[in-house]
This record gives structure tokens, sequence and C-alpha cells, in this order.
């Protein structure tokens, strides 16, 4: 890592329903891991670690919009590892060991998602259901709320957050979203409009672990890292459903070091 001066921390073990059923490893993967980044960094004299963290670290909290001063209330060990993975990096950006700063991502997607995880995301997988003419599955009643973020939306936060600053930006969490909540019954409406029909659904009890609502304050992303989101819901909608009709596309796959891989 010699002469490196930022890494952007976005290696994770992710899924709500996945970390309740093997917390150890999300523990592992999300916080052990995490730890032995930063010491890897503070030896190598990194400048700055951009972690991303996630909006399930505020839980069913009934405040909306989330603002960053709302009190953390995980619902599974999942959002319990995020948060302190970014508090670990926030702890050693306030004690100046390194320059630290926390991203919590809302519900984002994008081209080069797997639908094919039991773990995956709902845009994939509705994607997938209408691809493949199916039913999609909604868990719970349709009208839970999510704020779902571009990934290209994402990277330009990274990349602000990498740049912003230090004493106006390192050791704090800001939230990364699209700044508008949209029902999953929603959700499955634009889908349809935008794969050019109709997408039948059939519900599921809700899963343990999901928040009910999710709306991100950006107040803080646009006044210490000139953050706003460029691309739309229905825009970034469209360019997914693109990737995903093209049958030749791959999706994303990675495996972390062997190094960040060993547990405590």
């Amino acid at each position: 890592m010699a002469g490196i001066e930022v890494v952007f921390h976005v290696a994770a073990l992710p899924s709500v329903p996945r970390s309740l059923k093997d917390p150890w490893a999300s523990h592992a993967a999300n916080v052990n891991a995490t730890m032995r980044l930063l010491e890897a960094c503070v030896e190598a004299k990194v400048a700055r670690v951009v972690y991303s963290s996630s909006s399930s670290v505020y839980g069913d909290t009934p405040v909306l919009p989330k603002t960053e001063s709302v009190e953390p209330l995980p619902r599974s060990p999942y959002a319990a590892s995020k948060l302190a993975g970014e508090q670990y990096v926030l702890a050693f950006a306030r004690g100046g060991l390194i320059e630290g700063v926390a991203l919590r991502y809302f519900n984002v997607f994008g081209p080069r998602q797997s639908p094919h995880s039991a773990y995956a995301a709902v845009i994939p997988k509705f994607f997938q259901a209408a691809l493949d003419g199916r039913q999609a599955v909604l868990y719970g009643d349709g009208h839970q709320t999510r704020d779902f973020t571009y990934v290209d939306n994402v990277v330009d936060a990274n990349l602000l957050a990498a740049s912003a600053p230090g004493p106006r930006a390192s050791g704090w969490p800001v939230n990364v979203g699209a700044g508008a909540r949209t029902s999953l019954l929603g959700l499955i409406g634009l889908i349809g409009s935008v794969a050019g029909h109709h997408v039948d659904f059939v519900h599921q009890p809700p899963r343990s672990g999901d928040v009910r609502d999710s709306l991100a304050s950006l107040d803080r992303a646009e006044r210490i890292l000139g953050y706003k989101p460029r691309i739309s819901l229905e825009a970034g909608l469209r360019r997914t459903w693109t990737w995903m009709a093209d049958g030749s596309r791959t999706v994303a796959r990675g495996r972390a070091p062997a190094a960040l891989r060993q547990t405590a």
C-alpha cells in the first residue's frame, strides 16, 4: 500500500437475511477485516479511508428523512457490523491516526448486480422476473418505502469524499441517497413501465430485520461534500434494464484477499 493516498473500503459481506443466519460471518468480514485494513492504512501512511457504510444502521427509527444525528438502532447483525465498522473508521479519524469518512448508502442499484443470489437486492430480482415472465416476490404489503440510489451517484459521492478538505469532512458519517422514497408497489409499477409490460407479483410475509421506511437527508452530504444526485430513479432503472436485457453481460463478483478473510 506504499504511496497510496486514499483507500475506498467497499468490501463487505452484505445482506440482512444472511447475517441473521450467520452473524459471525458478518462480524468477521465487516468488523475484523475493517480493523485489519485500518491498521494497514496507518502503517502505510495512507491519508484517508472512505468507508462504505449502510442506511441499515438507522433501523426502524421513525424519523424521516434520516439525518446523521438520528440514533442508530440496527435491527440485524449486518446493520450492527456496518455500524461497528464505520465507528472504527471515525474513531481512527478523530484520534488523529488517519482521515476517515463513512458514507451511509441507501439502497444502491445499477448494472452488474446479480439477481440470482438468495440475498439479491430487490431491483435486479424484479427485473429478472420481468425478463423471465414470472411473478416477482414482494415481502410484506408493498407499502414499505426505500430511497433507491443509482450507482453512479454513489461513485460521485465517493470521489467527493476522497477530495473534500479534511477538517470539514473527516470524522463524520454522511448519507448517500437520492433524497426521495418509493414504495415497493410503486417500484414494481416503474419496472413494468421501463420493461414495457406489466410485472405480476405475489406477496410473501415480511422478512425479519427489514426496515419499514427509509429516506435520506442529504443536507450534510451537500454541505460538506457538495454531493447532489445526478441520476434519477427512473433514469437509473432504464440504464439497469438496458444492461440486464443484454444476456451477454456478466454480474459483479469479487473475493477479498486472504489476509482480510481471516477471523480474529
